[in-house]
């Protein structure tokens, strides 16, 4: 196992996007797939860093969009490791609009999203373990553990209903 890191070692922080007329939807707000898409991207980045070997997306959680991005809006993306356990991590993801000429900024989408580092021959590897530093970040690997349990009882349940509609 290599040495575990601290969540900074690998954050992303304020990684910017402006929003222009060709990422709108019908409703001349920001499509929301477009946004899916940064956030996998920033996740990424997050977990290779700590991982240190190729990852892999494995599950997207509680991604709640709370309020729209408009047009000339910037998006500020941060992403941090929330919790990292044999080969998989937990990787929270936070978007701010900033507005461009009023500067009013407001919240608009938090999610979490799953990573396994994987070799060359795409098998699942091990990852350094996380270590939380500040109350938030000691609070957050908490709450992955949560997730984490939750996502396992999930999975579970959804093998049984597939089980039982084979039989």
């Amino acid at each position: 196992m290599r040495k575990a890191k601290t969540v900074n070692e690998t954050a992303v922080t304020d990684h910017t996007y402006k929003i222009f007329p060709n990422d709108l939807n019908s409703y001349g707000t920001v499509f929301g797939g477009l946004i899916m898409s940064i956030l996998d991207r920033v996740a990424l980045v997050v977990a290779e860093r700590h991982a240190e070997a190729t990852c892999v997306t494995v599950s997207v959680d509680s991604m709640h969009f709370l309020a729209p991005a408009q047009e000339g809006d910037i998006l500020l993306v941060s992403g941090s490791m929330n919790r990292s356990w044999r080969s998989s991590m937990e990787i929270g993801l936070r978007v701010v609009a900033d507005h461009y000429k009023t500067r009013e900024k407001k919240h608009i989408l938090s999610a979490y999203f799953t990573f396994v580092a994987v070799d060359k021959d795409r098998k699942p590897i091990e990852v350094p373990e996380v270590t939380p530093e500040t109350p938030l970040q000691k609070r957050r690997f908490e709450e992955a553990g949560i997730r984490r349990e939750q996502r396992k009882k999930d999975a579970e349940e959804r093998r049984i209903r597939r089980q039982s509609k084979i039989s």
